[in-house]
């Protein structure tokens, strides 16, 4: 890889780091003033509408069947299903922290992929991680109820959307997408925008929609930033990283969060949280580690066998 494109990767990588991991401060913004649903449902919308008709103009291939349709429809109710979840929480869980419980993602991913067929398996390390990790959130959840950083309550439905952005996740591994990726992600984010913007119809939100600069603000920095910009920088770094040296932007991302919460929102940052963190973090990087040796023990078999 050329120094200059190598120089780009890096920065579209700082970006996908800075730019997700400002999100949750966004979220905890936007929903102060919006409801929770109809905040996400019109931000996925919104930019769905807008990669898919940036996709139409470049001419970018899209499904030309029913079913392909519905499978990314599926992704995207599971993956931003989840993002409506967080969105939910962040009613009264501080940014850094839905950042930080968020981050367990990769060990849901890992607990799932094994009833793939030939799903990558974790070892003693990987096992040792998701004990580690979730050991890591009931320490955060119950030392911090006393302090309203989190409560039992937050905490569970934040780890509810981690599953559901897991199994989007883990979903869309089983079937070949046909178009392109680009396409394919507008349909997700399409798709899951209906279905938060029905369940806030559904809710009575509509009522509670209350229009300020704040809120609108934060809406239109999700869209660009948070879904647009946010997303295409990921999907350039996929093109030019493997995908296990790409994703280690989960472990940037509460960081990123905590410290924003802290410094913008104020939001407390006790010991109990900054050692919750090492904990959790420390598991998910386990998991991650074991998966990766696992998956080059593998790719390495093959080539022998191959020679």
């Amino acid at each position: 890889m050329a120094k200059r494109e190598e120089t780009t990767v890096i920065l579209a990588y700082i970006a996908v780091c800075i730019l997700w991991g400002s999100t949750f401060l966004a979220i905890r913004i936007g929903v102060s003033d919006f409801p929770p649903a109809l905040f996400a449902g019109i931000r996925f919308l919104i930019a769905g509408s807008l990669v898919l008709f940036y996709a139409y103009y470049k001419g970018h291939k899209f499904p030309g069947d029913f079913t392909d349709v519905r499978r990314q429809a599926i992704v995207g109710l599971f993956l931003l299903g989840g993002n409506g979840l967080v969105v939910w929480a962040e009613q009264w869980v501080y940014s850094g922290v839905a950042a930080l419980l968020f981050a367990v993602v990769p060990m849901f991913n890992a607990i799932l992929e094994r009833f793939l067929p030939n799903g990558p398996r974790i070892g003693l390390k990987g096992w040792l991680g998701l004990f580690l990790g979730f050991f890591g959130v009931a320490l955060l959840v119950l030392t911090s109820s006393d302090t309203k950083i989190i409560d039992v309550s937050g905490g569970i439905i934040l780890l509810l959307g981690a599953l559901s952005w897991s199994l989007g996740s883990v979903y869309s591994k089983t079937f070949k997408a046909p178009g392109t990726m680009i396409v394919n992600i507008g349909l997700q984010m399409f798709a899951g925008g209906i279905g938060l913007t029905i369940v806030g119809l559904f809710m009575g939100e509509a009522n509670n929609i209350h229009l300020t600069s704040k809120g609108l603000g934060a809406l239109a920095y999700l869209i660009v930033f948070g879904s647009l910009l946010g997303y295409s920088s990921y999907i350039y770094i996929l093109q030019k990283w493997p995908a296990s040296k790409a994703g280690t932007y989960a472990y940037v991302n509460p960081v990123v969060g905590v410290i924003l919460g802290a410094v913008i929102l104020g939001e407390p940052v006790s010991p109990k949280v900054f050692i919750s963190a090492v904990v959790i973090l420390g598991g998910v990087a386990l998991v991650q580690f074991s998966k990766t040796n696992r998956n080059a023990e593998q790719e390495s078999s093959l080539r022998s066998l191959a020679k």
